[in-house]
């Protein structure tokens, strides 16, 4: 079977907007934008959610893909601005990521930079830092993935460039009903894909859309 690259539980508001412009972000607000932490509320709500700490959450559509998140992954591609705050050539080389000394990735993990450093780990967590397109980090990271598919966790830049480019295979991207009004948008509406995609588009009681596409 084919290894995948998939983007998964990738969260708009209803205005396609995913974070905020680039520069903004910081360690105090990490998606640039306030406001931008209620696109992840579904998930969050859900009994899978990996850093539920109390008993409880929500069983059904919404909890079935964040369940599904880690399902058959090898590996994970991201952008720095996922990674971290930090902008330019590394002043910090301590920093190591938003999640703490047990990322949830439990895979090899790719980041795209203009300015690598030396990998580390963290518990079963490798991070690779890679200055190369889009095509050759995919094959780096289908490589380490050892046959499962790939995931492209994002931010929005890093995403359209691997759509412009012609290297995803799945997407669910998760609508909320929140406008956001400003930022980074990944599309101004999820049509601009149809040329390329099949999409089915999934309503959820807790007020999300569920948008899925798979190759044409």
């Amino acid at each position: 079977m084919a290894q995948l690259l998939r983007v998964q539980n990738f969260n708009v508001s209803s205005d396609g907007v995913g974070a905020g412009a680039d520069g903004d972000q910081s360690l105090e607000n990490p998606f640039g934008l306030p406001g931008a932490e209620r696109l992840f509320a579904w998930a969050g709500a859900t009994a899978s959610w990996p850093m539920r700490t109390d008993p409880g959450g929500s069983r059904g559509l919404d909890d079935h893909f964040t369940r599904d998140y880690a399902r058959n992954i090898g590996a994970e591609i991201m952008g720095r601005n996922k990674f971290g705050p930090q902008r330019g050539p590394w002043q910090d080389h301590e920093w190591r990521g938003w999640w703490g000394e047990e990322p949830p990735f439990r895979t090899p993990v790719f980041v795209m930079t203009h300015h690598p450093r030396p990998s580390f780990t963290l518990a079963d967590t490798t991070f690779h830092f890679v200055d190369a397109d889009p095509a050759t980090v995919l094959a780096r990271a289908k490589e380490a993935a050892r046959g499962k598919d790939v995931r492209l966790g994002g931010g929005v830049t890093t995403v359209r460039r691997f759509l412009d480019a012609g290297l995803v295979d799945t997407l669910h991207v998760v609508v909320s009903p929140v406008e956001l009004g400003t930022g980074l948008r990944l599309w101004e509406s999820s049509d601009e894909l149809l040329d390329r995609y099949h999409r089915e588009v999934v309503p959820s009681p807790s007020g999300v859309t569920h948008h899925l596409f798979w190759r044409r």
